[in-house]
């Protein structure tokens, strides 16, 4: 049950089972509230290393542990088998897993002979928007979930407190907590999550056969649209068979606008290529200034201001601390080595209005300011 004294917050104990880097980070995030963790892994080895993190304790089949919760943090193709063992292993509790994938779940769980409606009524989906391009529990992060949506997804048989649980298991690890259906969320991750990570993954796939001087120029650009490519494939295969559905739409407008590209650069010169290319551009405009801003506040321009930093330790904290002084709120910060020389250009983004301030304030502390 939820305790009235944690203001809606988790009672404990939970259980997690699968301990990589979802499972053992929610593990440790959970501990941070003093909660009794529970672990369990087919790997030793992953059970083990989540243990001495201090992800929480193991427990084994049948040794009397009662959890409130059970999270279950299993790779997609065997979230509904071990979903099904833990409500039927665990009669009192709310059983959920936080697969990237809902409705493929769902269905394998309302086919299971072996739950009835009393069971599944206990049962909630649930998935965390977070997550890193390493994997493992060494790659675990008690904090992985701070501000990151946690999207709740009941079906038409959750029970109101197993809703209630799956909220307060999203609050408890400090996430911004959402409701979707289960069509809805695999509609949207197949656009915002899918469909981001197969077209990193093509892009850096170009780049098996580059010349290494053509790699030597790569600067951020490159680096910020390959950075997702280097997640776990194996994860990946099982994401997007199970959600293969949703994404295949979205593959197919892309394969249209790329047939459209390919046809008008087969011939720029011809009438109408130019402008064909200027709309295809500014639809990219277009949709990237729809992505919500920091906190999730509509989106809003800022000013760049670029810092020439010496490649000394010391130099960006030092940078920030400035800013800092100068009263001015830091709003995004990108940097970019200069390729053959100790030096890295420190872009930060301000307020517009707060532009000229920075400049004159990082001027006269003798910072080099690129205009």
């Amino acid at each position: 049950m939820i305790s009235e004294a944690a203001t809606g917050y988790l009672a404990g104990p939970v259980l997690v089972i699968g301990t990589g880097l979802l499972g053992a980070s929610a593990a440790l995030g959970l501990r941070r509230h003093g909660l009794d963790v529970g672990l369990r892994d087919a790997s030793p080895t992953a059970q083990r290393v989540a243990v001495d993190l201090g992800a929480g304790h193991v427990v084994a089949a049948g040794e009397g542990f009662l959890p409130e919760l059970v999270i279950v943090a299993t790779p997609p193709d065997v979230v509904a088998p071990v979903v099904s063992a833990a409500l039927r292993e665990f009669p009192d509790a709310v059983v959920i897993d936080i697969a990237s994938v809902k409705g493929s779940v769902l269905a394998a769980l309302r086919a299971d002979e072996m739950l009835d409606a009393a069971a599944l009524a206990r049962y909630v989906g649930a998935h965390p928007m977070a997550g890193r391009e390493r994997s493992g529990p060494v790659a675990a992060r008690g904090e992985l979930f701070t501000a990151a949506p946690w999207v709740v997804v009941p079906h038409e048989g959750s029970s109101a407190h197993a809703v209630k649980v799956t909220k307060a298991a999203g609050a408890d690890l400090g996430a911004s907590v959402t409701q979707m259906d289960a069509a809805a969320h695999d509609q949207a991750v197949a656009l915002i999550s899918h469909f981001p990570q197969v077209a990193s993954s093509l892009l850096a796939s170009r780049l098996l056969n580059a010349p290494a001087e053509a790699l030597a120029l790569a600067g951020n650009g490159l680096r910020d649209t390959t950075r997702i490519a280097a997640s776990d494939p194996g994860l990946w295969i099982q994401i997007l068979s199970h959600n293969a559905g949703q994404l295949l739409p979205i593959l197919q407008g892309l394969r249209g606008d790329l047939d459209r590209l390919i046809t008008t650069l087969q011939d720029p010169q011809a009438p109408g290529a130019t402008l064909d290319l200027a709309q295809l551009m500014s639809e990219g405009n277009q949709g990237q200034s729809r992505i919500p801003g920091k906190h999730g506040a509509p989106p809003q321009s800022f000013a760049t201001v670029g810092v020439i930093v010496d490649d000394r330790p010391g130099q960006i904290a030092r940078l920030l601390a400035d800013i800092g002084e100068a009263g001015i709120n830091l709003e995004d910060l990108r940097m970019e080595h200069s390729a053959g020389y100790e030096v890295g250009l420190i872009e930060v983004q301000v307020l517009p209005g707060r532009r000229d301030e920075l400049v004159a304030a990082l001027t006269a502390l003798d910072w080099k300011v690129v205009q």
